[in-house]
């Protein structure tokens, strides 16, 4: 019985599944006649044209509820945004539809007062459906706070992941009763592993640039701890660097392509373009917190993106797009699109130019 539940959850893996946004595990649901209902009791109905629910995570909850009686997983496939960035249309798909082309799914928008409409339906799938395997499917799947407590300790520990999950089998008392894969428990511990340094990592880094400092006043350094005293993010520049950033810090790269270490820290070169039309460096840093920094960081900046990574990005966004055709020509005929679109030497264009103003 045990390699027969282990068998289903390697089949399961095999499966690339789209994930949802949302993670929230549904409870089960019994199917009583012709009426779907949960755990507790309340009715959930068949999906039709014309329901109606109170927002956009309502609408998804359901769909989701529904799907997991059905046997089949979940995805938003898209969205719609009005002019003031607000969500107002959206397709939930069956999963499989990127696998087997499936088109079971449904359409809803919201309306004037916040309300979300179903507008189609469509319940017809072309491949078999498995109750049994809906809690297994990406979309259901979740560690829960004491599974994630038990795998980082037994990680600490220097417990190998598969004896750490198969105890966590044994306690939940069989395959039948799990509602994560092994994968998942191995791609948590793997975001633990890098998001705490090793012992004596930050220390180091820290005697290095106070020795760095000692040896001339003018090199500067700054290191972010959390609550456990873990580097998160450290910048640096020294005296050359930041005589340049006087002269050339008029225009501004921050990289965050170039390398990522093994903390999941991403390395952040500053550089600026010299009288020369050169790059130089104006200072470096490691950093968890990606972009999102810049913006407080230089409020008064008028910021872009690289066109490369917006060309790069256009058929993910736009790829269903009526008009994407125009779309694409319009920009490939834009005058910067020869000069700016192709990354010298083959290195990726910088995510972000800061321009001082």
């Amino acid at each position: 019985m045990v390699d027969k539940g282990k068998d289903m959850l390697e089949n399961l893996d095999d499966i690339v599944l789209v994930e949802s946004e949302s993670e929230n595990v549904v409870e089960k649901v019994n199917l009583l006649g012709d009426e779907i209902v949960a755990r507790d009791d309340v009715p959930l109905r068949v999906l039709e044209v014309g329901m109606k629910f109170n927002d956009e995570n309502e609408l998804f909850d359901y769909y989701k509820k529904f799907a997991h009686v059905e046997g089949f997983p979940v995805t938003k496939r898209n969205s719609k945004k009005d002019d003031d960035g607000v969500v107002r249309y959206v397709t939930l798909i069956c999963s499989r539809e990127g696998r087997v082309g499936c088109k079971a799914r449904l359409t809803a928008s919201m309306d004037s007062c916040g309300i979300w409409r179903i507008n189609t339906v469509n319940l017809e799938h072309n491949h078999k459906t498995s109750l049994s395997k809906s809690r297994l499917y990406r979309c259901n799947r979740e560690l829960s706070a004491h599974v994630k407590r038990r795998q980082q300790v037994n990680y600490m520990a220097g417990i190998p992941l598969h004896k750490s999950f198969n105890s966590t089998i044994v306690e939940a008392g069989g395959y039948e009763n799990m509602t994560c894969m092994e994968k998942d428990c191995r791609n948590y511990v793997e975001q633990v592993r890098r998001l705490r340094l090793g012992e004596g990592d930050a220390v180091a880094i820290q005697s290095y640039f106070s020795k760095m400092q000692a040896s001339c006043a003018e090199f500067y350094f700054s290191m972010d701890l959390d609550e456990d005293s873990r580097l998160k993010n450290v910048f640096w520049a020294d005296n050359r660097s930041r005589q340049a950033f006087k002269e050339f810090g008029d225009i501004v790269t921050f990289d965050t392509t170039y390398l990522t270490n093994k903390y999941d820290m991403s390395f952040a070169p500053f550089v600026g373009i010299n009288h020369h039309g050169q790059s130089t460096l104006l200072g470096c840093g490691w950093s968890q917190m990606r972009i999102k920094i810049i913006a407080i960081v230089f409020p008064d900046t008028k910021h872009r993106w690289c066109l490369w990574h917006i060309l790069k990005k256009l058929p993910e966004k736009f790829g269903y797009h009526v008009a994407k055709g125009s779309i694409f020509h319009a920009i490939h005929d834009a005058d910067g699109f020869r000069v700016i679109s192709k990354p010298a030497s083959g290195q990726e264009c910088p995510q972000l130019n800061a321009v001082r103003v």
